[in-house]
């Protein structure tokens, strides 16, 4: 996530702190977000594999997006790098992308990574060690692994069994989590520092540990770009697949910026049986252009009604109960001024489980 100087913005360092006893929506953040701070991460799983569309974006498609993402408008960043600049509160360039796959298939060595290569295109592979110590057919190796990592790779955590996570208590989310860690240090010789959740799915309790487990940053699979102030252990990445992969909705992702929300309500995005009425929101923390315009989408509902309480504060409403597994929310602004043409996006995905 990441852009221009804006007018009505100055520039400066940003430390992120997490307040004591903090809940995932109150994360402490200044006045102010200097305007070269907003990031998008893109998210793949297989390539060129049309047996999964959900999961599979063509050979087509990928090699458009990177013709696009090396087109000179755009600084695609390693996600470490993306993530140390902006909790040191250093200035990211204009239309800064990230590039992340998760899950490890085969084809991301034998078909994404020669493109990215040669393309000198950094990304980060979310591993879960499971799948890969088994030998599944369609897993890539340790070893594919190693090689890539010894060029434009970086390897991120996911888990050993690629569970839903909210689902299952402490003691075995702790051996998913402390298990995997072993798996990459003997294979990889070192921890990840980023974390990806499995399906995206994730929880107070999930976050809690995964923070406490000593990654500085992790992500999720909800649509959105986000810059320093936001919680960076439930960040947004843009999942992309054959359905959203065409170019008019690349283009719009890799251009989107931060719409740099708190306060978000509810909470805990891991919502029970009972929650039937769904009630959400969230409280922009600078100023934005055109903010009449702001239009909200559910998965499970189409558009939601939006009420503006106050000059920042949004509450989104819909008489459509979450339905069990995964809704998301989008959100999003026109941009205006030297940002024509882009969206302010803010995404957020709950998970609901079975009664």
């Amino acid at each position: 996530m990441k852009n221009k100087n804006h007018p009505c913005m100055i520039r400066m360092v940003t430390v992120l702190i997490l307040v004591a006893g903090a809940t995932v929506g109150t994360w402490l953040f200044p006045a102010k977000v200097h305007a070269e701070d907003s990031a998008v991460v893109v998210m793949y799983h297989r390539f060129g594999d049309g047996r999964y569309p959900s999961t599979n974006i063509t050979l087509e498609q990928f090699d458009a997006h990177i013709a696009e993402l090396t087109n000179g408008k755009y600084t695609v960043l390693p996600l470490p790098e993306i993530i140390r600049r902006q909790q040191a509160g250093e200035a990211l360039p204009n239309r800064t992308v990230g590039i992340s796959i998760d899950d490890a298939y085969k084809s991301v060595y034998t078909e994404a990574w020669p493109r990215l290569r040669d393309a000198g295109l950094p990304f980060t592979i979310f591993v879960s060690t499971g799948p890969v110590d088994d030998q599944l057919e369609d897993m890539m190796s340790w070893d594919n692994l190693r090689e890539m990592a010894a060029g434009e790779a970086t390897i991120g955590a996911h888990t050993i069994t690629h569970l839903h996570m909210p689902e299952y208590g402490e003691e075995r989310l702790r051996e998913e989590i402390e298990g995997s860690n072993k798996r990459y240090l003997e294979e990889m010789g070192k921890v990840p520092g980023l974390f990806a959740y499995p399906y995206g799915e994730a929880s107070q309790k999930v976050i809690e540990l995964v923070q406490e487990s000593g990654y500085i940053a992790a992500f999720g699979q909800h649509s959105g770009a986000f810059d320093s102030g936001d919680f960076p252990y439930y960040l947004p990445r843009f999942p992309l697949n054959e359905k959203f992969g065409d170019m008019g909705r690349f283009k719009t992702s890799v251009n989107a910026l931060a719409m740099s929300a708190t306060d978000i309500t509810p909470e805990d995005m891991h919502v029970s049986p009972s929650y039937t009425a769904p009630v959400m929101g969230f409280t922009l923390r600078k100023p934005l252009p055109k903010l009449d315009q702001l239009s909200c989408f559910l998965s499970h509902a189409g558009k939601a009604d939006v009420s503006r309480l106050g000059e920042r504060r949004f509450e989104i409403r819909t008489d459509i109960p979450f339905s069990a597994g995964r809704t998301r929310l989008n959100c999003t602004l026109p941009g205006s001024g030297d940002n024509a043409g882009r969206w302010y996006w803010f995404g957020q995905q709950f998970y609901q489980s079975e009664e």
